[in-house]
Formats: structure tokens, sequence, C-alpha cells
């Protein structure tokens, strides 16, 4: 546990704390935490993961700008996704995936191409998702961070597999709060 890995850990949980709660701020403290895990995962041949996490800054920028638009900004604009965005996004994490995985595999001494690279794809569809509001981003989340958290301890990285378990209480609660905010946004008594 080095002194890196302990300010991204207390910097993505803040992070994620403050998206949970629709605070704007969450984007620019995502940008910070995630720039620190660049270069943790590099060290430790994760390059899938150290790849997403710039990836993560463009779409910290992405969901900043998206969130201060008129139209995301309000409170009531968490929504559900559609079919067709759902399905067609998940296919195309499944083939970025798998893509990255072989390069990895084949290019690299990537510790583990195939599930960090599966893992990494899925990453970025489910920060899309947020950025766009989709309820069902906390669900993805859920799952992948999950999985990170037996990635992360077969790599030794014991805080940040500690983050992750965390990330999956937070993206819990996350769901419940804008599960809320849906449910509040759709009941609108007549006056």
């Amino acid at each position: 546990m080095t002194k890196l890995e302990i300010s991204a850990f207390i910097l993505n949980v803040l992070g994620v704390w403050l998206t949970s709660m629709q605070y704007r701020i969450c984007w620019i403290i995502n940008i910070v935490a995630v720039a620190l895990y660049v270069m943790i995962f590099y060290q430790v041949k994760l390059y899938a993961d150290a790849m997403l996490q710039g990836i993560f800054i463009l779409l910290q920028c992405y969901g900043w700008y998206s969130w201060s638009t008129q139209k995301m900004s309000s409170q009531y604009s968490v929504s559900s996704i559609g079919k067709t965005t759902l399905l067609s996004s998940l296919l195309l994490g499944l083939f970025t995936g798998l893509l990255l995985g072989f390069l990895f595999h084949r290019y690299t001494d990537a510790a583990l191409p195939w599930l960090d690279s599966l893992l990494a794809a899925f990453s970025l569809v489910a920060s899309f998702w947020a950025a766009k509001k989709y309820i069902e981003s906390w669900a993805l989340w859920c799952v992948l961070d999950a999985m990170y958290v037996c990635m992360y301890l077969s790599k030794s990285l014991y805080l940040t597999s500690f983050l992750y378990f965390i990330f999956i209480l937070l993206a819990l609660n996350g769901w419940r709060m804008w599960r809320h905010k849906m449910q509040k946004a759709a009941y609108r008594p007549v006056t």
C-alpha cells in the first residue's frame, strides 16, 4: 500500500459519493482520482485498466459538460435506458473488450489481458450511461466492481480491492437515490 494508492482511494470514494448525490464537482474529483490510478495500474501491468483511466479523464470531462447543460442539470433528468441503446452499447463493450484482450495478450506482457480488457470496455459503457444519467449505470457498476475486487486481490492491490467493494455499496446507494428521483419525477400531483 503506497501513498499514491491511499490518495487515489480517498479521492475515488469522494468522487463516487458526489456522483450519487448528483453534484457536478464529482467530475473534477474523479479526474484527479483516475489520473492517480493510471500510474498505479501501469506499475502492476494492468495496461487495459491504465488505458481505461486515461479514457476516463475524457469521459469525466464529457460528464461535466453533460451535467452542466440545462437539459441534463435538472434533478429529475435521471431516466431508464432504451432497449436499443442497451443492446448496442453492451455489444460494443463486448467487441471492444475482446479486441483489446487479444491485442494485450498477443503484444504485451499484460498480467490479465482478457479480464482486464473486458472490464475496461464495460467500464466505458457504464461511464457513458452515468454521464447520460441512465439508472442502469449503477447496476452495471455493481457487477463490474465485484469482478474488479477479485482482479485487484489477485494483484495484491488490497486497498484498491477494498475501494471497489466500497464502490459496490456506493453504486447500490446511487441506484436507490436515482430510482427515488425517477419515482418522484413520475409522480407530480396536478395543481
